[in-house]
């Protein structure tokens, strides 16, 4: 696990209905503020990746489909310097939230048809100065090819 990273499993409560799934409540130990909520969507192999931000933290929950999220450890200060961490999330996956922590490279991958993330930082966007710093896809190691075991 890449420090700061937490994964906060949750609980689908389903019936014939459908499901409720609680994602972020502001009396858990983890929340730790509101910047927005966000929708991101992508379709089966389309990588979405690499970046950081400086101040926010993100939140990840992939509401539909299926993704890899990928992170990435360049802090030279971190005990996990050098690490990536990889989780499949959603339907076919876990049903957790995915908690990064600033300065953590990361990225995502549909591995269904079509996927939908929720992502809830805890900065607002800024249009005018974006708290992104990007890299291309493949900057790092290839944490995107599926390989068969």
């Amino acid at each position: 696990m890449i420090h700061g990273a937490q994964l906060i499993p949750r609980v689908r409560h389903a019936d014939d209905r459908g499901y409720v799934t609680e994602i972020l409540r502001s009396d858990e130990p983890h929340f730790q503020r509101f910047g927005q909520a966000y929708v991101t969507t992508s379709r089966e192999g389309v990588v979405k990746a690499w970046h950081k931000h400086e101040k926010q933290t993100d939140h990840f929950y992939v509401v539909s489909g299926t993704m890899k999220v990928a992170l990435y450890d360049d802090r030279e200060a971190s005990p996990t310097a050098g690490q990536y961490q990889i989780e499949i999330l959603g339907e076919q996956g876990q049903d957790a939230l995915l908690i990064i922590p600033n300065h953590v490279w990361h990225g995502f991958m549909s591995l269904a048809p079509f996927s939908a993330l929720i992502n809830i930082p805890t900065e607002p966007y800024n249009h005018d100065a974006p708290d992104e710093i990007r890299a291309p896809w493949d900057a790092f190691d290839d944490v995107w090819t599926i390989r068969h075991r």
